[in-house]
């Protein structure tokens, strides 16, 4: 373990570059896609072998609830995990408590595997993930037979008492949810009949890419203009090796870095660039960004490539807000962004934000203040006013609060790299959960991003 993820208990102090940011990198593999690669190699026969997964705290514990769950998971001297499914249908009941740490799309994707499955599991989390609203999920769940004994408004810890004789869901998401589709989606591979999730607005469908590789029968079909998957319940999942490839979001900050540090060029290796989850790149290209896509390619049937971007003078834009749930986790770095930006940017459409781990809206919001930047928001939306010369909080003795969320921590950090006295976030801890290595990756990129003594409050 290097000495900067030792120290990650430190607050953290990120102050401007004195010299352009350059190099070639790999950020963490996709932690979508992770969680995914585990659960389901956890219900398939025979072994799979996974490759890039992200060894980040929310993954670990999804891989420590499959075995659990009796499934065999484990990481080879190489680097890479091998998992020995135990079949749709074959989950044990666990003998204790699953701790899902921040976890909230494992948790909530491990409950549509349970729900299927004759089985009563417990589920707990930190104390981000216990303030996290559990009844989305839980409420279309139930309609495979499955029961849940949780706390008010459905949160962690919870009961699920899985289904005797699981059957089929036809469900309407009331918003768009890649996690609620998700878990309906995995709760039918063990149920009779045909699963179906009617999405008025698509969401990510890394679900479903996952599930063709491992054999299962689900497609997507238009009825009335509007977009449904259809999945075969009753599925026989067989072991299919997956690459996972480079975390967009975890990408999306030393992107944003090289855009804000005059001079910078830097290459992102491998992103995952699955439609649904490119929002950023769409909009940094409308503020002005230099971005461009090389070795594009595809693997376990998700598109990826390599991303280059160059420093650029950015300007402020509005944010279309049918484009927010395919970069709802970007919106953190992306109004640090529009801090150091020309003119205003709007973001509409972005509620989600504030059921987040934590509510990012106020996060932002409060923190983007308090480091001299005008900024604007209500139930559902955001208004960053950029242009002005941003000074940061690296004076101020009070640093940024993170409440226990890592993408809050990521997008403070790149922000400092940018504004005239730097800033200072209170606790880089969180970062582990999805980017155990970002502070080292960056300072190997050039940027001046420290956690240790100095950075005291």
């Amino acid at each position: 373990m290097s000495d900067d993820r030792h120290h990650l208990s430190d607050p953290l102090f990120a102050t401007p570059s004195a010299a352009p940011l350059r190099g070639r990198v790999r950020v963490p593999g996709d932690k979508s896609i992770s969680h995914r690669a585990l659960m389901l190699g956890g219900l398939a026969i025979g072994q799979t072998r996974i490759s890039g997964l992200l060894e980040g705290e929310d993954v670990l514990a999804t891989a420590a609830a499959m075995r659990a769950l009796g499934a065999s998971v484990e990481r080879q001297a190489d680097g890479t995990w091998l998992v020995n499914g135990v079949g749709v249908g074959g989950l044990a009941e666990p003998s204790d408590v699953l701790d899902m740490g921040n976890a909230g799309t494992g948790a909530r994707l491990l409950m549509g595997l349970i729900a299927s499955h004759n089985l009563t599991a417990f589920l707990t989390g930190d104390g981000s993930l216990r303030r996290r609203p559990m009844a989305r999920v839980t409420t279309p769940l139930a309609q495979c037979g499955a029961q849940f004994f949780a706390r008010e408004g459905g949160r962690l810890p919870l009961a699920v008492v899985g289904a005797k004789a699981a059957v089929a869901i036809d469900y309407r998401l009331p918003v768009a949810s890649a996690q609620v589709k998700s878990a309906i989606l995995l709760a039918g591979l063990n149920a009779t009949g045909t699963t179906r999730v009617t999405e008025p607005e698509a969401t990510r469908d890394h679900t479903e890419r996952m599930l063709r590789h491992f054999g299962a029968k689900v497609v997507r079909i238009e009825e009335d203009g509007v977009g449904v998957v259809e999945l075969q319940g009753e599925a026989v999942l067989r072991a299919a090796d997956v690459l996972v490839p480079a975390d967009p979001s975890s990408a999306a900050f030393p992107i944003a870095a090289a855009l804000l540090v005059p001079g910078s060029d830097v290459t992102l290796s491998d992103i995952c660039l699955n439609p649904g989850r490119i929002g950023l790149l769409e909009t940094l290209r409308e503020m002005g960004a230099d971005l461009t896509i090389e070795n594009g390619r595809e693997e376990n049937g998700e598109p990826i490539g390599d991303v280059r971007v160059r420093y650029s003078r950015l300007t402020g834009v509005t944010v279309p807000a049918e484009r927010a749930p395919s970069m709802i986790d970007e919106y953190p770095v992306l109004a640090a962004i529009a801090a150091i930006a020309d003119g205003s940017t709007h973001m509409p459409g972005i509620g989600e934000l504030r059921v987040k781990e934590s509510d990012r809206l106020a996060a932002m919001t409060d923190g983007l203040s308090q480091c001299g930047v005008r900024v604007e928001a209500d139930a559902d939306s955001m208004t960053v006013h950029g242009g002005a010369d941003v000074v940061g909080n690296g004076r101020s003795g009070q640093a940024i609060k993170t409440d226990l969320d890592h993408r809050i921590a990521m997008a403070f950090a790149v922000l400092g790299l940018a504004a005239r006295d730097g800033v200072r976030v209170d606790d880089a801890a969180p970062i582990a959960t999805s980017f155990p290595d970002f502070v080292p990756l960056m300072r190997n990129l050039g940027a001046d991003i420290r956690i240790d003594g100095d950075a005291a409050l």
